[in-house]
């Protein structure tokens, strides 16, 4: 079972084994919503199914959430607010049992835009229950690079399957949790935007410039080396302990945007070697969506 991070070599081994398996393209592009279905269509591997981040691991938008204000009410309560608000888990295990995805698979999930988009998968999985789920360390470009096979083909549907609701296994938290503990010394919320939007110098996407009070920055790019593949667990450590410089680790909230972004920060702490850390799904868009709560700059 993987589930922090799988190989090229890793996925393949279990491909030819034939073990009960379901790789997902999370390929996405917050600009162009369209274009990362396009971009799969053109080139996934071989019986990949694709996970559109607006369609199948958000609720839609519009609907009142539990800390904001995401449309259509008979998609059942969303569990976050937010540019991409968190589905109900109900609602997320009615998608994975109408894919054919089943309990007793390895889940691998990849994209093309640096891990960026397939965190978010990795992290709904565990949320639901499902431990045997890895992201492709190196993304689609590892796959192209060690000469594996892309297609365009359309693929077969699968036959509907009963997924079943597990215990959480991710920490979810909410815009009360984290304005209540504002200052705390337990709490330490790490933004994983860009240092600009981090300082308020620029905002292209929400209402708001600036930060979460407190809050520390690493961008989510900083996880990656040179080759597209997450940094060593060592020096992964060494850099997220220079970041925390003595805070308890058991309190990191991870945000970002619309916590999508935010979840490379979080599998970069468990392949470190730390314990589970915390996601703050509605992120500085369903912060900032009431001007009441307190803004930081710089």
């Amino acid at each position: 079972m993987y589930t922090t991070l799988i190989s090229v070599e890793q996925l393949k081994a279990l491909q030819a084994a034939g073990a009960p398996l379901m790789v997902f393209d999370c390929t996405f592009d917050l600009a162009r919503p369209h274009a990362g279905e396009q971009q799969y269509r053109e080139a996934h591997i071989p019986g990949a199914v694709y996970a559109n981040l607006d369609t199948a691991l958000s609720a839609p938008h519009g609907a009142p959430g539990k800390g904001g204000t995401v449309i259509a009410a008979d998609m059942g309560l969303p569990a976050s607010g937010g540019r991409h608000p968190l589905p109900s888990r109900e609602r997320f295990a009615e998608w994975l049992s109408s894919i054919g995805f089943r309990n007793d698979m390895q889940a691998v999930v990849y994209d093309r835009n640096g891990l960026n988009y397939c965190g978010r998968l990795w992290w709904m999985l565990q949320w639901v229950g499902h431990e045997a789920v890895a992201v492709l360390d190196g993304g689609l470009q590892a796959w192209q690079a060690s000469g594996g096979e892309v297609t365009g083909r359309e693929e077969p549907s699968h036959f509907q399957s009963n997924f079943v609701l597990g215990p959480e296994l991710a920490r979810l938290v909410v815009t009360d949790t984290v304005l209540q503990r504002l200052g705390d010394s337990g709490q330490t919320v790490i933004d994983a935007r860009a240092a600009p939007r981090y300082r308020g110098e620029v905002e292209p996407l929400d209402p708001v410039a600036g930060h979460i009070p407190g809050a520390l920055n690493r961008p989510f790019s900083e996880n990656l080396g040179a080759d597209g593949r997450l940094k060593p667990a060592a020096q992964l450590r060494q850099e997220f302990d220079a970041l925390l410089a003595g805070r308890d680790p058991a309190g990191v909230v991870h945000q970002c945007g619309s916590g999508v972004s935010a979840l490379p920060n979080l599998l970069a702490m468990r392949v470190a070697g730390y314990d589970a850390t915390s996601l703050y799904a509605g992120s500085w868009s369903e912060w900032c969506s009431d001007a009441a709560r307190p803004v930081a700059r710089g």
